[in-house]
């Protein structure tokens, strides 16, 4: 099989470690499938392309959260279609987000592996393992979630009085969650898009849907305002589900016509392969053993788990005074942000790990992993810290107008300040997720720790809510999702990818420690800005600069991929890692031979250097040093 990627050009040379020669690494990947390693430039277009457009759907989602407050305010009426947001809010993070990514994408990188290991004889089309993956699995997922969201309307009284007892307008609260429970069909067949697309290295519509979903929410809301009120906003939740299906529907069904392997795609070195097709074990297509009870029962409950929390804040926010929920979803929309952004170098690269695990080559997802973990640490770390220092200015520009008054502002703002301090758990959260389910296997680890995460929640949200009320709930969320973030840090080191536990967690502390200052530098230099805009500004761009200086210039802060570092940092960290052995002393030699040596050294420099790099250039078979930058989506750096 060619070594040439259809996204590194012709005439390329493979990635390093990887040999060309006939009987060699190529022939044997070949044999036993192939894993997904696409180069740098391959990945980067996806992740530039998901963040445009995931950016495009913020602002959207921004748009339509102040369409929202403008003509409704942060009342009684807000609150309770927020109550019926639940179950959007529930079903997009089972669906879409984490439990059937989680799922799928491992199941149609094992299914794409075996199809790129080529057709057995007398193997037809009907036998592909993608179709055959698809035909095992779709239709019972539309029957099983068919009947879940007809149960969800019947059920409407019951779940608003179970979510929200002391509601204002439980009534109203009903009607709407009727109107939303529709999108969990919708959200069900788009998040089997997304997953599948993404497996198969198409990253533009599965980007593309929170786009499709707020636009339908923007439209009818503001066709069906007048008549209908806030019930519209819920219609419009239903119809931009059913954009978010329409936009990936016709790209999937020209990826599943095709047998050929994703673009970019080539061998990677040769390794035991210890799961997938070609070792003998499940393939995701046969019978639908993949997902079996035992092993989507794992990532179910951690996906409900992790979701309930949202559930635990309402439920302890319905007998604040009015608004109360209302100032906890706008400021948990705007705080979550940074968070959005950074997991989506994890987003794409999720699949690539899943498919280098399915390969047998845990080292290279290692390698990964670790890299896309700072990476997402430095964006979180950044947004939050610009949250925190210009909290009010940035509520005061995006939702006071209208109904949402100066009140609303700073309530929102005090909120969205708590919030932050969790947002570099809820990424870690994130991103490990993905490293615990890419090798599909059942693991009931995450989803224990969330559980713990989710009772530190409700014991820490009932007594705050007494003490400081919204605010208290938000430092309650902080603190489970922190606790299950260093939960699932401390396990990491014995699942698939076997991170580096303590090197990671001592990059991450001292990286919180650049937020730290970086936000105290924002709120100094923000707090005595009047406009709004400039002031948020204006703390963007210290808090920003203060962190990579801190990155750059501090020696014991950890090596990130893309960012700048200092010289003096640079040649500490080599001396550092240099190794140090005994060496015997050498016998004296003579003058003459010395002073000869000198002169070939003058004479000869560039041979001199050439033998240098030789000598410390490790052997092509050898992995990356984990503690050195690799460039994204390459091999060592010889």
């Amino acid at each position: 099989m060619s070594t040439v990627t259809k996204d590194s050009g012709a005439g390329k040379t493979p990635e390093a470690g990887v040999k060309p020669e006939a009987g060699g690494a190529s022939a044997r990947a070949s044999r036993r499938g192939v894993a997904w390693a696409p180069s740098g430039g391959f990945l980067m277009r996806a992740a530039f392309v998901t963040a445009a457009l995931t950016a495009v759907g913020a602002v959207l989602g921004l748009l339509r959260d102040q369409i929202l407050a403008r003509y409704f305010g942060a009342g009684a009426e807000t609150d309770a279609f927020l109550v019926a947001w639940t179950v959007p809010e529930f079903a997009s993070t089972l669906l879409i987000e984490d439990a059937m990514a989680l799922i799928l994408v491992p199941a149609f990188a094992r299914a794409l592996a075996r199809r790129g290991a080529g057709a057995e004889p007398g193997e037809t089309l009907l036998a592909d393992p993608v179709r055959a993956l698809v035909r095992h699995t779709m239709p019972r997922l539309v029957v099983t979630v068919a009947a879940v969201a007809a149960l969800l309307v019947a059920g409407a009284p019951e779940l608003v009085d179970l979510l929200a007892p002391g509601l204002p307008d439980p009534a109203l609260a009903v009607d709407c969650t009727r109107l939303t429970a529709t999108c969990v069909l919708s959200f069900a067949l788009a998040g089997y898009c997304s997953a599948a697309l993404r497996a198969h290295g198409s990253f533009l519509a599965p980007a593309a849907i929170y786009v499709a979903y707020n636009v339908g929410i923007i439209g009818t809301t503001l066709v069906l305002r007048e008549p209908f009120g806030v019930r519209a906003a819920a219609a419009g939740v239903a119809a931009g589900a059913v954009l978010m299906v329409l936009v990936q529907a016709p790209s999937l069904v020209r990826e599943l016509r095709g047998r050929s392997t994703p673009p970019a795609s080539r061998p990677v070195a040769d390794g035991p392969v210890t799961d997938g097709p070609a070792a003998g074990g499940p393939v995701a297509g046969d019978g639908g053993t993949l997902l079996a009870l035992g092993m989507i029962a794992p990532v179910v409950v951690f996906a409900l788990t992790r979701q309930s929390q949202t559930l635990i804040e309402r439920f302890l926010a319905s007998p604040l005074p009015a608004g109360a929920i209302s100032h906890l979803n706008y400021a948990q929309k705007v705080a979550q942000l940074p968070m959005t952004v950074s997991l989506i170098l994890c987003t794409v690269s999720f699949p690539v790990v899943a498919r280098t695990l399915a390969a047998g080559d845990p080292e290279a997802a290692r390698r990964r992993v670790e890299r896309d973990l700072l990476l997402a640490a430095v964006v979180v770390l950044v947004g939050a810290s610009t949250v925190i220092a210009a909290a009010p200015q940035i509520v005061e520009l995006l939702f006071q107008r209208g109904a949402f008054d100066a009140a609303d502002t700073a309530a929102t703002a005090g909120v969205m300040r708590v919030y932050a301090l969790g947002l570099l758990g809820q990424t870690m959260v994130g991103a490990l997720a993905r490293c615990y389910f890419s090798a599909a296997r059942p693991l009931w680890y995450p989803a224990a720790a969330m559980g713990c995460g989710l009772s530190a929640t409700a014991v820490a949200g009932a007594a705050g809510a007494q003490l400081w009320g919204a605010a208290g709930i938000a430092g309650a969320n902080a603190l489970g999702i922190t606790v299950t973030a260093v939960m699932l840090l401390c396990g990491a080191r014995r699942q698939a990818v076997p991170i580096d536990v303590r090197r990671l967690g001592e990059g991450l502390l001292r990286l919180a420690t650049a937020g730290a200052w970086a936000t105290g530098a924002g709120w100094l230099c923000a707090r005595p800005v009047t406009p709004p805009l400039l002031a948020a500004a204006v703390a963007a761009l210290v808090v920003t600069g203060v962190f990579l200086l801190f990155v750059a210039c501090v020696a014991t802060a950890p090596d990130i991929p893309l960012l700048p570092r200092s010289r003096s940092r640079s040649r500490s960290r080599s001396r550092a890692e240099s190794p140090r052995t005994s060496r015997s002393p050498s016998p004296p030699r003579s003058r003459s031979r010395a002073a000869r040596g000198s002169r070939t050294a003058r004479t000869s420099p560039r041979r001199t250097l050439h033998a240098r790099a030789r000598r410390a250039a490790p052997p092509a078979a050898d992995p990356a040093p984990v503690d050195r930058d690799v460039p994204l989506g390459r091999g060592p750096v010889r």
